[in-house]
């Protein structure tokens, strides 16, 4: 896969996602379900039977976080040490800047979907085709929003032939990358606020994030799972 296919691959998902479609899309941590509009979103979270509380995820780089999230020095710090410096993904929990010009054009519908108390997720550093789309989502000022590609409680999925048919069936474009690089955690990112270090998601890559924040933070984080 060549550099000029992935971006090709992103500017196809992103027209059609700006235009009202759904996009299947490879992300390193698993395949995701995307949309920007209201009706795209509300199609998807209806397909995949997601319970009432939960919420969509926005697609970002750190240049969108900076922009997007009212981070503190520290938390900000902790964002860019854990994507940039140690390259690992993040499904980054912060307050945001709901002063924004794109997330104050968020409607009802949608950020009631998205947000939650001031708060929203942002999936940052998810691999080559997630730079490509995040980066175009930025400069064309159309926010990127969705979930994993999989019918609620049934799994990540890392190759597009494990994603099941009513998922697919939703999709107006499917990217179809391969195998994606982090199958082996069998989960998607790790969800952590960056503000606590609440861990509301163990997920990938998790030991390696918990280790760089004991050894540059001295803060030994909780594993949800086990408490």
């Amino acid at each position: 896969m060549t550099k000029q296919q992935i971006e090709d691959d992103a500017i196809s998902a992103f027209n059609i996602i700006q235009n009202g479609g759904i996009g299947v899309l490879p992300m390193d941590v698993g395949y995701s379900l995307i949309g920007g509009s209201s009706d795209s979103l509300m199609h998807i979270f209806e397909t995949k039977g997601r319970a009432s509380g939960k919420l969509n995820a926005f697609v970002g780089d750190l240049t969108s976080a900076d922009e997007l999230l009212n981070l503190t020095p520290k938390s900000r710090e902790l964002l860019h040490l854990l994507t940039k410096t140690y390259d690992l993904p993040l499904g980054a929990i912060a307050p945001c800047n709901l002063n924004h010009p794109l997330l104050k054009a968020l409607d009802s519908r949608t950020r009631r979907m998205s947000v939650k108390a001031g708060t929203i997720v942002l999936l940052v550093n998810a691999g080559p085709f997630h730079a490509a789309i995040s980066r175009l989502s930025r400069q064309i000022g159309y926010l990127l929003i969705g979930s994993s590609a999989n019918l609620s409680n049934s799994g990540t999925k890392f190759r597009v032939t494990d994603i099941e048919p009513e998922i697919l069936d939703i999709a107006d474009i499917i990217i179809d990358h391969g195998l994606r690089k982090y199958h082996l955690y069998g989960q998607s990112s790790t969800l952590l606020n960056l503000d606590t270090f609440e861990v509301v998601r163990h997920g990938a890559c998790f030991e390696l994030i918990a280790d760089v924040i004991q050894r540059h933070y001295g803060i030994r984080l909780t594993d949800p799972n086990t408490g």
